[in-house]
């Protein structure tokens, strides 16, 4: 079914419609109530070596294979003394018959008092890792300290396991990012009617969309917050599509046409680019697939649904409801429109026009000092360290630091493999050899396990787990297990997020030039253009890299930290880098896309590629703003949370869109397309019969049928006083 014949049948039968997604909204949120969501935030599935040491441990050693909680006992008065030994006993002895718990270490056993005697803490193993455990796992352990009541004594638990039990449910920050959207909406549109239009249809696509990622979870990996990520994207393009479509649906209104053809207008031109730019969002989000962790691919996939199921709603649901406004969603119009020659926008582009070499200088020197930060990016996993203080981890984590040295938050085990040339004797003494070693705070004594093939061996380092190194330490420990040819791994929580960061920083490059590659021939399939596509490319990673430069001298440097609310600063995480740019990258195309179809379309007109880049950022600069505004209201809403994760993936989205609506669009493109002349616009023959054509624009036959139906063309004139071209030329269609 074309897009014309789709909208004539939304239209027509838009009860129905209306009905079925109504019908579908509340079935499948019954269903996913009913079934429930199973989310997963492990890094494990890869290919690394903390991998390997977790399949070993799995295996041969499964009372370590499993997750830890720390139970952190503190007293100015000392921990040693017999009161605060009793309890700390009974609490732990209390946990040993609960669900999922294998075994557990007091204060007493390998040296687990502080120096000064004030801190101390006990270990509790659990059969499975955090994220494969049922969330409340923990529960019993934290009802068993709320019970300790010891004068002067703090009890504190730590460890993923705890983390999950305890996590509070997620402030609804998104609305305020959704009230934010329609405020804009309404001083875009002046209509509370076609306010409530993209309103509607993001609400269904991402209110269906988030269901479809909770069941995501009972097939494949999928982490917690990957709903969040689903509503942030969901929301942001789903409100932009329908943005876009309901302005080209109003001016059809506008020029004259029914209801019926305005809505077939709509979807053939506007709902032609929302279903490209989106396809090129999915297919850029499936590009996530190429990093071969696990973790991500529920991560990519629940993205991948929200995005799909807002242009579903944008190209079915929204025509229906536009049926049903009808005529009234033209709105009244109190004065004539101005053309788009005699607004801000035009103005301001003959500005840049008139003195290019600089605002392209100036433009260009911005973006990259903002980019300058990314030279030291770190990849990685933030620790507890970063949790707020409210938090009992966050405290439990700083004990230990105190206590012990920051190391004790994120143990390494080296888990060694008893059945070939690697002997007890051999670890021993590989063991007592790493105590010499500066960066290594505590070596635990060596267990083996019962059938005597596999021994564990905790090393604690002397920095944090996230610290840069601890990173270092850790390939450190594993060239030295190769040089002395030991069947042994390194592995925990911790090594996990450095294969995970290592083997993301390995493959992103790879992933962005395909990414920019795809940009580059569909630009070029869409443009005819070489330089246009080239240039397009160039600019989404000046702009990414300028938010990548803000995430970093934030999150990693720790400038505006306080403002931005985080804990302390530490690495980024590793998915995010790659999460942004595909997400970015979609949308930027969406705006490339917009903005220079209708500088071609000028230029196809006039010859004069000078006047066409004016013409066409004037036309599109009020959809574009408004279309960036809300994007932005709606990542940063996210900012407000208490999740880091979604603070630094909402911080950089926003960034990212606000420099590339500013800075990017309404400054260095409209300079290097004046500086390029008609060379925007060359494309080599053999090139031309090499590259398929695509078509955002409306079929020949929609554009006939505008020109046929709009009343007679009216005559802008100019600054000078000369009648220029006519608004409404025969035999094209008319855009706001």
């Amino acid at each position: 079914m074309t897009l014309q014949a789709l909208a004539r049948w939304c239209f027509r039968r838009r009860r129905l419609v209306l009905l079925l997604w109504i019908g579908a909204f509340v079935l499948i949120n019954v269903i996913g109530g009913v079934i429930g969501s199973s989310y997963t935030d492990n890094f494990n599935g890869g290919k690394g070596d903390a991998q390997a040491a977790f399949d070993l441990l799995q295996t041969r050693f499964p009372a370590r294979a499993g997750d830890t909680a720390d139970v952190v006992f503190a007293s100015d008065q000392g921990v040693t003394r017999g009161e605060v030994v009793d309890a700390a006993n009974a609490l732990l002895d209390g946990v040993k018959g609960t669900p999922h718990v294998t075994g557990v270490e007091r204060p007493s056993q390998f040296g687990r008092v502080s120096p000064d005697g004030t801190v101390a803490y006990g270990t509790v193993t659990y059969d499975e890792q955090a994220g494969d455990l049922p969330a409340k796992t923990a529960q019993p352990l934290i009802d068993a300290v709320n019970k300790v009541k010891v004068p002067g004594l703090k009890v504190e638990l730590s460890g993923e396991v705890v983390s999950r039990a305890l996590q509070p449910p997620q402030e609804p920050t998104e609305l305020i990012g959704l009230l934010a959207a329609i405020v804009i909406l309404f001083l875009a549109f002046g209509s509370f009617l076609a306010m409530g239009m993209p309103i509607i249809t993001a609400i269904f696509g991402v209110g269906i969309g988030s269901v479809f990622v909770a069941l995501l979870g009972h097939v494949i990996t999928v982490p917690s917050f990957a709903p969040q990520v689903a509503l942030m994207i969901g929301l942001g393009v789903g409100i932009d599509y329908a943005l876009f479509i309901v302005t080209r649906h109003r001016t059809g209104l506008h020029d004259g046409l029914s209801p019926e053809d305005a809505t077939v207008l709509a979807l053939t031109t506007a709902g032609r680019a929302v279903l490209f730019a989106g396809s090129t969002v999915i297919i850029s989000l499936l590009g996530m697939f190429l990093m071969g962790i696990s973790f991500i691919y529920g991560l990519s996939l629940g993205a991948v649904l929200a995005v799909l199921m807002t242009m579903a709603a944008s190209v079915t649901l929204l025509p229906a409801i536009m049926g049903f406004a009808g005529q009234k969603l033209a709105g009244k119009e109190r004065k004539e429109r101005k053309h788009h020659r005699e607004t801000w926008a035009y103005r301001w582009s003959r500005q840049i026009q008139k003195r290019p070499w600089i605002m392209a200088v100036v433009s260009l020197a911005i973006l990259l000092t903002m980019a300058m930060p990314l030279l030291s990016i770190r990849l990685g996993v933030s620790d507890h360290g970063n949790d707020p203080t409210s938090l009992t981890t966050r405290r439990a984590y700083d004990l230990l630091a105190k206590g012990f040295g920051p190391g004790f938050n994120g143990p390494i085990l080296l888990a060694a493999d008893l059945t070939g040339s690697t002997t007890k004797d051999s670890v021993a003494a590989f063991a007592d050899s790493l105590r010499a070693d500066p960066d290594i705070a505590f070596v635990a004594p060596m267990t083996v396990n019962d059938a005597g093939n596999a021994a564990v061996v905790p090393v604690i380092s002397k920095s944090a787990p996230q610290d840069a190194a601890t990173s270092r330490l850790v390939h450190h420990l594993r060239a030295e297990i190769r040089d002395k040819g030991f069947n042994m791994h390194t592995g925990s929580v911790t090594a996990f997020g450095i294969d995970a960061a290592d083997q993301v920083g390995a493959r992103l490059p790879i992933m962005v030039t395909a990414v920019i590659l795809l940009s580059f021939l569909l630009l070029m399939a869409v443009f005819r253009s070489v330089l246009v596509a080239v240039k397009a490319g160039v600019m989404n990673l000046l702009s990414i890299g300028a938010a990548y430069g803000v995430i970093v001298a934030i999150f990693q440097w720790g400038w505006l930290s306080d403002v931005v609310g985080i804990g302390r600063p530490g690495p980024i995480e590793f998915w995010v880098p790659m999460m942004l740019f595909t997400i970015l990258f979609g949308l930027s195309m969406d705006y490339e896309v917009f903005l220079l179809s209708r500088v071609r379309e000028e230029y196809l007109l006039s010859g004069n590629n000078a006047e066409a880049v004016a013409d066409g950022l004037a036309a599109t600069a009020r959809v574009i703003t408004a279309a960036a505004a809300i994007m932005i209201a709606v990542f940063s809403s996210f900012v407000l949370g208490d999740l880091r994760v979604l603070k630094l993936l909402g911080l950089g989205l926003a960034t990212a869109v606000f420099i590339d609506a500013t800075l990017v669009r309404m400054v260095l493109v409209p300079a290097t397309m004046e500086l390029l002349g008609d060379a925007n616009w060359w494309l080599p023959k053999w090139l031309d019969r090499l590259v398929p054509r695509i078509s955002v624009e409306a079929p020949p036959a929609v554009a006939a049928q505008v020109a046929a139906t709009t009343a007679a063309p009216r005559v802008a004139v100019g600054a000078k006083g000369r009648r220029e071209r006519p608004l409404v030329a025969a035999g094209r269609q008319r855009k706001s």
